[in-house]
């Protein structure tokens, strides 16, 4: 075993001793699968309101088999474990996780909006009893149903900081005849030019859950929901990815026929003909997506998908011999050489930065609790680099302005949190962070207070801060009040970044489309202090697949007084048209915080 090896397992060992807490059986007695109330109290409060009392009396009923009292002391033991075990790493070293709050989504699904704000959906509860499937994915009608909620974060971190953006009501082929919001949990999604996010397929029911054909934006600007025209075949699971010419591509993804059953059809979004959404009030409204000639035969969903500086787009899947590249101009696809590590389950994948260019290459890594190990396609080639210090599945990996990486989150399996299937005490080894520097080396850092696993997100604020959430069986089981509408979580993790010194200033930057390969300005009041610009793509993110990250650096040509000169990436392919977060480091990493520019001009 080498030193960087032993060094990781002492660490783990040294955290798991700090982290430890006694494993829960199985909690006895049965919980109800459905929410139901009387046409009485619908008609007095009205239908939506009817369903809210319902659902916070069967929370009720449900904490008879997972009480109250044990999701009190489990989230009183984390945190004082998670206080042990951070006190001896430093700040300016490792970061520091500093808040947690309650959340009224679950975060399966979230996006940075170029508001600022954080979009989170998921779907509305039919458990409160973690050690039973929580979501209604086997569900058939009314209580198989989607929900959405906007954070912002410049409101602070209590319940008035959340506004609920309900999902259009729809009727899905489910043989009920139940109109109910829109069930688009496990969909796919990523940004159009315009800022709004592109949202594909959900759940239909049934067992093991089923595609739905459903298209939506979100518009970040109204804050309101669209519907769009169905997609040709249903999706439960798709990936979804935003390519040089603005426009969406969406793979992947269970059929209407259930689980396994994933389509081989692929689909743009807007069709050919149709005008990519470009200014804010663009709002795609009953348009069409359109299916392509090359198809994508995923054995597995969710595959990794990454518009690269070649204009190509590169569909990375689970399974080693499933690495493709798709030409979304010719509609053609081409084989990739098989990835060395065999299938990856939910891992994380991130296209690594390449300087003042597009990204060229992709970094996997987890999805194996047994491989520690990263992979890098590079040039057409699979290398093997450094490992992370132990294997791990449903982590999120994420971009740093500076350039590093960061891995949150993590488990041994879907639903499997190391002590067995659904079982919400996890081995605590998963609940600390990796940091991965300019070198390409990682080191284990401080640890979150809940461990998260499947259905867990994270991505990074305007303000340089990492939102982590997700995971509904952990926050369910640590739920301070498991009655109330406050049943997600948040917690806050700030980067060493932020504790180096004082942050540089970013005062102004231009307001407008900015064209390609062009000089602009911005202005900054320590502007003599700047030694880089950078732009971070805004994330949005779900099962690990997050298809949006990008890191450019701009090339500064150079500084006069408060002004700064810029100047914009080379073209579309190295960075997609779209908002972006502009950052000012200093000589020491640390970042302003961000402003948004709007890249690419009509």
């Amino acid at each position: 075993m080498s030193r960087a090896s032993r060094s990781a397992v002492l660490s783990v060992l040294s955290l798991a001793a700090a982290l430890a807490l006694p494993v829960a059986g199985p909690p006895p007695g049965p919980a109800r699968a459905a929410v139901h109330h009387t046409g009485d109290e619908a008609a007095v409060l009205g239908e939506e309101h009817a369903r809210t009392h319902a659902r916070l009396r069967q929370a009720a009923r449900s904490t008879q088999g997972y009480p109250q009292s044990r999701r009190t002391e489990s989230l009183a033991a984390l945190e004082q474990s998670q206080r042990r075990a951070n006190a001896g790493f430093d700040a300016a070293r490792f970061g520091r996780f500093t808040r947690f709050f309650p959340s009224p989504d679950f975060g399966v699904h979230v996006a940075l909006l170029p508001t600022g704000k954080v979009l989170l959906f998921s779907f509305e509860r039919v458990e409160a009893d973690p050690t039973k499937e929580t979501g209604p994915t086997n569900t058939v009608g009314r209580t198989n149903a989607g929900r959405a909620w906007l954070w912002d974060p410049a409101a602070g971190t209590g319940a008035r900081a959340f506004t609920n953006v309900p999902p259009p009501v729809v009727l899905v082929p489910d043989g009920t005849y139940s109109p109910r919001p829109a069930p688009f949990f496990c969909a796919g999604h990523s940004y159009l030019p315009n800022g709004m996010v592109g949202v594909f397929g959900g759940n239909v029911g049934g067992k093991g859950g089923s595609g739905a054909r459903l298209s939506f934006v979100f518009d970040p600007w109204t804050e309101k929901w669209f519907r769009n025209r169905d997609m040709a075949v249903g999706r439960w699971y798709p990936s979804v990815v935003t390519g040089a010419d603005g426009r969406q591509v969406i793979m992947s993804g269970q059929s209407e026929r259930g689980t396994g059953t994933p389509t081989p059809v692929v689909e743009r979004f807007p069709a050919l003909g149709h005008r990519v959404p470009w200014r804010p009030y663009d709002i795609p409204v009953g348009v069409p997506a359109e299916r392509l000639r090359s198809d994508a035969p995923f054995r597995n969903d969710y595959p990794h998908l990454f518009s690269l500086r070649d204009g190509m787009i590169y569909g990375l899947g689970r399974d080693a011999d499933q690495q493709w590249l798709f030409d979304p101009v010719e509609d053609v696809r081409r084989d990739l050489p098989r990835r060395p590590a065999d299938f990856r389950g939910y891992g994380s994948a991130v296209p690594l930065p390449a300087g003042f260019r597009g990204p060229d290459s992709v970094l996997v890594l987890g999805g194996d609790p047994r491989d520690p190990h990263t992979y890098r396609l590079s040039g057409g080639r699979w290398t093997t680099e450094e490992p992370r210090a132990f294997g791990r599945t449903q982590d999120g990996t994420l971009i740093l302005p500076d350039g590093t990486l960061i891995t949150v989150n993590g488990a041994l399996d879907t639903r499997d949190y190391g002590h067995g299937p659904f079982n919400p005490k996890a081995d605590p080894k998963y609940r600390q962070i990796e940091l991965r520097d300019a070198r390409g080396r990682w080191t284990l850092g401080p640890a979150q207070r809940l461990p998260r696993g499947y259905h867990s997100n994270a991505l990074i604020l305007p303000d340089g801060r990492i939102m982590v959430t997700g995971d509904e069986l952990q926050q369910i089981a640590n739920d301070p009040d498991i009655t109330d509408g406050m049943d997600g979580s948040i917690e806050l993790y700030e980067p060493a970044y932020l504790h180096r010194g004082t942050r540089p200033a970013l005062d102004r930057v231009p307001a407008g489309d900015l064209p390609y390969d062009t000089a602009f300005e911005v202005s900054s009041s320590t502007a003599q202090d700047a030694r880089r610009a950078v732009l971070l793509a805004p994330t949005t993110v779900t099962h690990s697949v997050n298809t949006s990250q990008r890191h450019l650096d701009l090339r500064m040509t150079g500084i006069r007084g408060d002004r700064i000169g810029l100047r914009t990436p080379p073209g579309a392919a190295d960075a997609p048209p779209g908002h972006y977060m502009l950052f000012l480091l200093d000589a020491k990493g640390v970042p302003s915080t961000a402003k948004w520019i709007k890249l690419g001009a009509r």
